[in-house]
């Protein structure tokens, strides 16, 4: 029993040895591996064995010698970018964006796929299968070198399991999505909410880069919240935790798409501002502008015009995101909050009230501990995100990895 069990722990130890000097070429090569020892307090031995592996494996080559302070020059290590490659594919009722990165997460090849014919789920993860043939062949990459595939998508998403339980904006209840891609794909699949696949994306390649404590709010089609503590993202008991969108601002407000009233995503989010802008035509208040020429892009172009009624709107949803964004802060005390999503492309409309509210509502003191930015938006983000989900894996330490139970005794 000793003898397994040690064992075990040489085998944890060397797995969070590897991670450590894999992201230490990640983050600051090319690197020497006497510079990998000075950085990461391990023997040379070890860091000889353990780049000796990387090498071998074709994660890490050697690069030509660096500058020499005397004696011999010292041969660098680099990540070998095409060693493997990711897809991150991003599901929504409309269509599926998809993102072909390398091993150092920067994107090679992007697509957009519509998907026509309502949301059934065997319609859907055949469109997932053919946006993934047609990425790979699209970026030219060997199929054998691309190492999973993440699909990030709104709801409730067990990602341990690889289940969505629920998806309101696509009707889903209890879906085996990773199971049924897997199947058709042959490729590891990896499935999460889509926001905490942003969140992990800038916590290991972006903004959120040596922060412990951060929030991703995500503004557009909902609203949603990817919670990173103590370096580590907090799904929740199933995969539900981060549902910001559904906090509730007034029992008596409008309906959402969960079913319920008054939820935040029901007064900030594009459908919500769409839905008012409308009613404003309708009720003759927009001038000549017709409800049926709106969309949220039309909007934005007639608010920065200088349309009252939709700078009104747009500012009244920002004051109240930033009331709720300041209950986040009073909750969590982060120190960075990156604001993305399709509704970044209001700005200052909506973010500018947004931050004024923040200021006000925020418990004396924790508002200056909290740097707010507003990140610029592309369509591929999510699909990235998604990307990350495979990426992370590579480079995660084992001591972050969630492991069965041990049952002492078990035979």
């Amino acid at each position: 029993m000793t003898s397994r069990f040690w064992t075990a722990d040489r085998k944890l130890i060397r797995a969070i040895n590897r991670s450590t000097v894999l992201n230490i070429i990640k983050s600051e090569g090319p690197i020497s591996r006497t510079a990998i020892v000075r950085l990461s307090g391990l023997s040379p031995a070890t860091v000889s064995e353990i780049t000796a592996e990387l090498i071998a494996e074709g994660l890490v080559y050697e690069k030509a010698a660096g500058d020499s302070t005397g004696g011999r020059p010292p041969i660098l290590l680099a990540l070998n970018q095409k060693a493997a490659y990711v897809v991150g594919l991003k599901l929504t009722e409309g269509h599926i964006s998809a993102a072909l990165t390398d091993i150092e997460a920067r994107i090679l090849c992007t697509l957009t796929m519509p998907v026509e014919g309502g949301v059934a789920v065997d319609r859907l993860v055949a469109a997932l299968a053919e946006t993934v043939e047609q990425i790979i062949a699209k970026a030219s990459v060997p199929r054998g070198q691309v190492a999973g595939v993440g699909i990030g998508l709104a709801g409730v998403i067990d990602a341990e399991r690889g289940v969505c339980r629920y998806s309101p904006i696509l009707g889903w209840r209890d879906v085996p999505l990773r199971q049924k891609v897997e199947e058709r794909i042959g490729i590891p699949v990896h499935i999460d909410n889509d926001v905490n696949t942003l969140a992990m994306a800038e916590k290991w390649f972006g903004a959120g880069q040596g922060v412990d404590d951060f929030l991703v709010v995500t503004v557009g089609r909902g609203v949603g919240l990817g919670i990173v503590v103590n370096g580590q993202l907090y799904r929740g008991a199933r995969g539900g935790g981060g549902e910001f969108g559904h906090t509730v601002v007034d029992p008596q407000g409008p309906r959402c798409d969960c079913g319920k009233r008054g939820c935040l995503e029901a007064y900030v989010a594009d459908p919500a501002l769409l839905r008012q802008a409308r009613e404003a035509a309708s009720e003759g208040r927009l001038g000549k502008i017709e409800a049926a020429d709106l969309t949220t892009t039309r909007m934005v172009e007639l608010a920065r015009d200088g349309e009252p009624v939709l700078r009104e709107i747009f500012a009244r949803a920002g004051r109240t995101l930033g009331t709720a964004v300041a209950n986040l802060i009073n909750l969590f005390n982060p120190t960075l909050i990156i604001v993305s999503g399709e509704g970044v492309r209001s700005g200052d409309l909506l973010f500018g009230p947004m931050q004024e509210a923040v200021a006000e509502h925020t418990f004396d003191g924790l508002g200056q501990d909290t740097r707010i930015v507003i990140q610029d938006w592309g369509d591929e983000a999510w699909a990235w995100g998604a990307a990350s989900l495979v990426l992370q894996g590579i480079y995660k330490s084992p001591l972050h990895i969630r492991v069965p139970e041990v049952r002492l005794g078990a035979s």
